[in-house]
């Protein structure tokens, strides 16, 4: 047993590489070769994990992944425990699906981070996505429960379709942010676009942002003004095309 295995990216794909295999709860009883036994999809092609990636390491829940990964998909799918660090960006998928555990991109996502797969009703429903960088179109896409957090910028529908759960965008939220939002919360620190179908419901300090920027800084090492934790909020309930019972929270300064 190892205190954490990693995985270091030593032949780039040519193609698009769908590793969905890789979560910290499934490598959690595997020894190193069976870790790089498992499969992946090269293009269209089967493959495996040790055709691209070194392991070191076994039988451990903390994963740490070091390479450029921005042509790999579904890294961390389904994923229901554990901790899964990234130092480099990753394609589109990050964390589809997701149930439990914890995952630290120290880079950009492509679109559907914390998302639905296709087809399905509901993406995220547990755990945490911290993406130190900006994420593609529909990040937190029908969303059940969880927390994404992006310290850059958001792509383009964002948090759509959201049935519960937080998304915390730091830099510019893309249009169409919170469209058909059921229930959850999404905060905008930076500039984000209302949907037309969100009705204006106040100007407070919201206590329980506090709360979760403090938790951000404390555990997650995110760099939070102190004026963000304690700051005034304009609070919108929507989606008004939906049940209306989330909500966008758009920090306005002290």
């Amino acid at each position: 047993m190892s205190d954490a295995i990693t995985l270091t990216l030593m032949t780039a794909p040519t193609q698009t590489l769908v590793a969905d295999c890789i979560a910290a709860d499934r490598f959690a009883a595997l020894s190193a070769q069976a870790i790089a036994a498992l499969p992946v999809v090269h293009g269209a092609r089967p493959a495996t994990l040790g055709d691209f990636f070194r392991v070191r390491g076994e039988r451990a829940s903390v994963v740490r992944i070091e390479g450029d990964c921005a042509r790999i998909e579904a890294i961390g799918s389904g994923m229901a425990g554990g901790e899964l660090v990234i130092d480099g960006s990753v394609g589109r998928d990050l964390g589809v699906a997701m149930s439990g555990g914890r995952i630290d991109l120290r880079g950009n996502a492509g679109a559907n981070a914390g998302g639905a797969p296709a087809g399905a009703a509901r993406g995220m429903t547990g755990g945490e996505i911290i993406v130190r960088g900006s994420v593609g179109d529909e990040a937190g896409a029908r969303m059940r429960r969880g927390l994404l957090v992006v310290t850059g910028d958001g792509g383009r529908g964002t948090g759509k379709g959201m049935i519960a759960g937080t998304v915390v965008v730091c830099g510019k939220a893309g249009s169409g942010t919170g469209r058909f939002l059921k229930r959850g919360s999404i905060v905008a620190l930076g500039e984000v676009e209302r949907p037309a179908t969100f009705r204006y419901a106040c100007t407070y300090r919201p206590p329980h942002v506090a709360l979760l920027l403090r938790y951000l800084g404390a555990r997650c090492r995110l760099d939070v003004a102190s004026a963000q934790v304690t700051g005034r909020y304009e609070r919108y309930s929507g989606d008004l095309a939906e049940l209306g019972k989330g909500e966008l929270l758009r920090w306005v300064g002290e």
